[in-house]
């Protein structure tokens, strides 16, 4: 292949410098990727953390969003041999008295199951699931101008913007309110904030239009799925190299960074210009995570039957519990009964383990570099829900946001979404820019998820820094 352009380099080898990476490879360019682990995939890695032969999602486990995104969808990541698995439940919230609220694929059967708040939720989610792919486009290009689907966009940011508790109020039962409570509660902000009304929708839209599936064999798969196509494609990923300056790479090499503004800041030295260095440094990261993996000898005792067929479990109680503690976190306290998300993948995934045991996931969220061990508050909330619950553990491996932030740099204290979820933060990510994937050195790009359209694993953060760099004659 004749190249004739500089060298391409890219900082990180996580989902969105890997997209960058391979679109950039693509367009002809000769690409390098540094990661500084001795395994690339940043937030989509698994490992034997327990035993041999059990495979664990280190961070990330369950992807809508990689089913959804135009730059997965472009690269045909099935056809690099992931394979997707979908429970028969996409979310359950589970609630006392052995009772779920659940979501599931269909919007009908959701409705059904979620009786005199049925109507509400089918009126709020049709509409949403007809406009499809158009919807996620738009949303996951947020900043193209003129934007995409300007007629589907107005109509979720009409209710998007608002806070959850705002339109929770439609619901009457705590089925329905407790489901909306969990799915919003994945902003990691308090759920009278703007724009978490968003969240739920999104994120509810998705379960309803493409699932929320598992990849067999782990996260990793998506990891390694972007590595071969990169390699196809010329380019190469060199692990257990740190990149510690912007000096250590050639001049004039066009640069993709999948750091956050913070290491940006240090990686650049002197040589940002003192304006944008200064807005850098007021970029604020969110809460943490306190993450707990698991190896069980039977799978989780979930009170309600429909918790054992779905793929993610939201622990947490009413939409009054659930709020009450995400708002605790957001003041710079520890819930006494934390928000919980779960998942089991060996329930759809038993390969994962060669010894015939099952494996779990859990967090929950935590003030930002919160030193507090919430193993036992996690348990003895999945134990409220799952009698019998810590019966069947064997073994655990624990992660706070300290342990996080050394397994991947981008987790600033313990933060998964490189960054606030907030309002100000989806307009302004790093900056406010028309363009806040290019920085002000020449050649120069950020493209973490810390831009735009912020945290999940869909690539897109990658996909828009690197369209941005071809438009750029880079």
């Amino acid at each position: 292949m004749t190249r004739s352009k500089p060298p391409v380099h890219v900082v990180g080898s996580g989902p969105n410098g890997l997209t960058a990476a391979v679109q950039l490879a693509r367009a002809g360019r000769e690409v390098h990727v540094y990661e500084a682990a001795l395994t690339p995939g940043g937030g989509a890695r698994t490992s034997e953390l327990l035993e041999p032969g059990t495979l664990h999602d280190v961070c990330s486990a369950i992807h809508p969003l990689a089913v959804a995104s135009a730059a997965f969808r472009e690269l045909s990541l099935q056809d690099q041999g992931v394979l997707w698995l979908y429970p028969d439940v996409e979310v359950a919230h589970v609630l006392d008295g052995g009772r779920a609220g659940v979501l599931r694929r269909s919007v009908e059967d959701t409705a059904r199951g979620l009786g005199a708040d049925g109507p509400t939720w089918r009126r709020l989610f049709e509409p949403l699931v007809r406009s499809g792919f158009d919807l996620v486009d738009g949303l996951l290009s947020p900043l193209t101008l003129p934007p995409r689907h300007p007629l589907q966009l107005a109509r979720y940011g009409a209710s998007g913007l608002r806070p959850a508790t705002w339109y929770a109020r439609r619901f009457d039962s705590d089925l329905a309110s407790g489901l909306f409570a969990g799915l919003a509660a994945h902003s990691m902000l308090p759920l009278n904030a703007p724009i978490t009304t968003g969240y739920a929708l999104m994120l509810g839209m998705l379960g309803h239009l493409v699932g929320w599936p598992v990849p067999e064999g782990g996260s990793q798969r998506i990891t390694d799925a972007l590595v071969s196509l990169l390699e196809a494609s010329g380019g190469a990923v060199e692990c257990g190299r740190r990149i510690d300056s912007l000096a250590e790479l050639p001049r004039g090499a066009t640069v993709l960074l999948d750091v956050t503004p913070r290491q940006l800041v240090d990686l650049a030295g002197e040589r940002l210009p003192r304006r944008y260095d200064r807005r850098l440094r007021r970029y604020r990261h969110g809460a943490g995570v306190f993450k707990l993996d698991y190896l069980l000898t039977d799978p989780i005792p979930w009170a309600a039957p429909e918790a054992r067929l779905a793929g993610t479990v939201h622990v947490g109680g009413s939409f009054a519990e659930v709020a009450r503690a995400e708002r605790a976190v957001a003041e710079g306290r520890h819930p006494e009964h934390p928000f919980v998300l779960v998942t089991e993948p060996t329930r759809l995934d038993p390969k994962r383990s060669t010894t015939g045991r099952s494996v779990a996931w859990a967090y929950s969220h935590v003030p930002n570099g919160s030193t507090v061990d919430m193993t036992d508050a996690i348990e003895a909330q999945i134990e409220r829900f799952a009698p019998g619950f810590r019966d069947v553990i064997i073994g655990r491996h624990t992660m706070g946001p300290a342990a996080l932030q050394s397994y991947n740099a981008n987790y600033i204290g313990g933060d998964i979404g490189a960054g606030a979820g907030d309002l100000r933060q989806f307009v302004a990510r790093p900056t406010f820019a028309v363009h806040p994937w290019r920085t002000p050195l020449d050649g120069v790009y950020l493209c973490s998820a810390a831009t735009p359209p912020g945290a999940g694993v869909h690539g897109m953060c990658g996909w828009h820094a690197a369209r941005t760099a071809v438009r750029d004659g880079r």
